[in-house]
């Protein structure tokens, strides 16, 4: 029997409802991200005092950086996604890009966004 080039339409239906299932979790962590970021869900009045509005700044300014780190990763993760539901339409989701070869199903539920088998992940991370 031929070793398996692609993913059935059955199975790409399969991974296109675990994709759009974690896309959605990852907009509105995204959305709740920025909220933070934007203080659109702050309903607390500001403290006025000089020294405590002093210490507070740089924990506010520290946060800030930290969610808007998260809010990127966020982003990177979403476009991973929608990537990946182009690549369905495509039927090319779950084939290698360096090798060509079917990516296993255990790799694509964990990581459903992946382009790379964890043999050719792995080998990049060596150094050379």
């Amino acid at each position: 029997m031929a070793e398996k080039t692609r993913y059935t339409d059955q199975e790409l239906e399969e991974f296109r409802q675990l994709i759009e299932e974690k896309l959605k979790v990852a907009q509105e962590d995204y959305e709740h991200t920025m909220d933070a970021v934007m203080n659109r869900d702050s309903n607390e009045a500001d403290d006025t005092a000089p020294t405590y509005h002093a210490l507070e700044e740089g924990s506010e300014v520290q946060s800030k950086e930290q969610l808007m780190a998260m809010a990127q990763r966020q982003l990177k993760f979403i476009q991973g996604l929608k990537a990946a539901l182009v690549r369905i339409e495509n039927k090319t989701y779950g084939i290698c890009r360096e090798t060509g070869k079917l990516i296993p199903k255990e790799r694509l539920r964990a990581v459903p966004h992946a382009t790379l088998s964890i043999e050719v992940k792995k080998d990049k991370r060596r150094p050379h």
